[in-house]
């Protein structure tokens, strides 16, 4: 065959294999060259296609192709050659992986475009998705704009009409990632163990810690801090990070207790060594309950007043008058049990005896430690035991009355009896008219024995007491009004008298 002849066969040839491409039609071909512009494919035979090279470029502009490299495309062109694009091609080959990782269940890389109406839009390579806001997050999510811009991974939970309709799920991807972990987590959580987590929900008893593997622990509102909570949203909010100490693992019911304050300093570790008995410290009235009030000596130190501390009033539930939410006032301290974290206090009354002993010591007391060298120094319940003595008349009120006579508060913790004998009320009268509870009564101190915690107390000593006094102040103030005559003539019948 002549070389005229050979040249006209492959020209015959290469037309024939083109009449046998179409528009539109998916091949693919090995690049052979790079020309200025274009790119050559041999799409099979001694066929080849032309395709720009701008199609062959990245999104930085540097050709990611060389000499040999398998590719695919689109037919666009048939008249006169060959003429290829891919962009086609790739919209396709997005969707085809799409569609598998759909059909696999396998997870895809995403990026959060922006919150729409009802959820996100979702780009995943070329293609747009739509991810629902209830399945962008495990945890509610209140900021919908918190994820925008935030590349994740995805599960594909919905494919249809050909890639048009893509919907997506982080939650699926997370809650599977969660299972996957859920026994190594486990092992982790032990009484004791100290861990991070996420703030899954807040509610008004508590908040529900995700610990990771799907597994929360419940960190009570108790537990939150040293001082009273009265709201857990004070403390975290939904997706906080924070950090919890592992306080007790039910296995048979799985539930997780969690406790914050327990990795911060313990302030009653420091209640031996600042508070005394008998000292006076300001507080704060957080509640108060049937039985007494609560209240706070400093953050994290909580006392108890009880109602039996509080003056008598004659009424059921009286002493509660005296005291009201969120109000300050001195209190005595009267008992201190740090091992079981309670401290008893008692009101100062303004205004009372003791509130006034104890004024000069409120300063000194008030957050001061005790001395290291153990020296003792004044209470003010000291100097309130110092006044109730036997032969001092003092001033209480009638706490209640029983059959062998009338109980009298004198101050917090200290009540003493007048037996019926004292009252100085005769066998017939009516003891419950003449000492109302709740009213206040003059006594006199006859006895005191402080290791039975018992005070003697008497109305009618006190009337006595008067009496007595009365008649030395009567002889006194005769004796001041004598006459200096009267005077020198008694004493002259004196001398008289002596001289026979």
């Amino acid at each position: 065959m002549s070389e005229q002849e050979e040249d006209f066969a492959s020209m015959f040839e290469a037309s024939v294999k083109a009449r046998q491409f179409h528009r539109g039609q998916t091949i693919e071909g090995t690049i052979v060259a790079f020309g200025p512009e274009v790119a050559f494919v041999n799409v099979g035979g001694k066929g080849e296609a032309e395709i720009d090279l701008a199609e062959l470029k990245d999104a930085d502009g540097d050709i990611e192709f060389s000499v040999g490299d398998r590719i695919q495309a689109v037919v666009v062109s048939t008249s006169g050659g060959i003429v290829l694009s891919r962009k086609g091609v790739r919209n396709a080959a997005t969707q085809r992986q799409l569609e598998d990782a759909f059909r696999a269940g396998i997870a895809v890389e995403g990026k959060v475009e922006k919150a729409v109406k009802g959820g996100y839009e979702v780009r995943i390579a070329r293609e747009r998705a739509f991810c629902p806001l209830s399945q962008i997050d495990i945890a509610r999510t209140t900021d919908p704009a918190v994820h925008e811009g935030r590349v994740y991974a995805f599960k594909v939970i919905e494919y249809k009409d050909g890639g048009k309709n893509v919907v997506v799920s982080r939650r699926k991807h997370l809650e599977e990632e969660q299972r996957a972990s859920a026994a190594d987590v486990r092992k982790s959580i032990v009484p004791g163990a100290v861990l991070n987590g996420r703030v899954a929900s807040v509610l008004d008893f508590g908040a529900f810690v995700d610990l990771g593997g799907g597994i929360q622990g419940l960190l009570h509102v108790s537990e939150m801090g040293w001082s009273r909570v009265t709201s857990p949203n004070e403390i975290v909010s939904p997706g906080d990070q924070i950090t919890v100490k592992v306080l007790r693992v039910d296995d048979a019911t799985d539930k997780v207790s969690l406790g914050l304050k327990q990795l911060l300093d313990d302030p009653w570790s420091k209640v031996p060594t600042t508070y005394a008995i008998g000292q006076v410290r300001t507080g704060r009235v957080t509640r108060v309950a049937e039985f007494g009030a609560f209240v706070e000596l400093e953050p994290g130190i909580e006392a108890l007043a009880h109602a039996s501390t509080f003056a008598p009033t004659g009424r059921a539930g009286g002493w509660a008058k005296s005291v009201a939410v969120g109000m300050t006032g001195p209190f005595e301290i009267l008992s201190v049990d740090p091992a079981q974290k309670r401290i008893g206090v008692a009101l100062v009354e303004e205004g009372s005896a003791f509130a006034a002993s104890s004024s000069a010591l409120r300063a000194s007391a008030d957050g001061s430690p005790l001395q290291q060298d153990g020296s003792s120094r004044a209470t003010g319940a000291e100097r309130v035991q110092d006044a109730i003595v036997p032969g001092a008349i003092l001033t209480g009120k009638v706490e209640r009355h029983e059959k062998f006579g009338v109980f009298v508060f004198l101050a917090p913790g200290r009540t003493g009896l007048i037996p019926l004998a004292e009252t100085g009320v005769d066998r017939d009268g009516d003891v419950l008219k003449a000492f109302p509870v709740g009213s206040e009564v003059e006594v006199a101190v006859l006895e005191v024995d402080p290791a039975a915690r018992r005070i003697r107390l008497s109305k009618k000593a006190v009337a006595e007491q008067r009496e007595q006094a009365e008649l030395r102040e009567y002889t006194a103030s005769a004796d001041a009004t004598t006459t200096p005559s009267m005077g020198s003539l008694a004493d002259k019948l004196r001398g008289a008298l002596k001289d026979r």
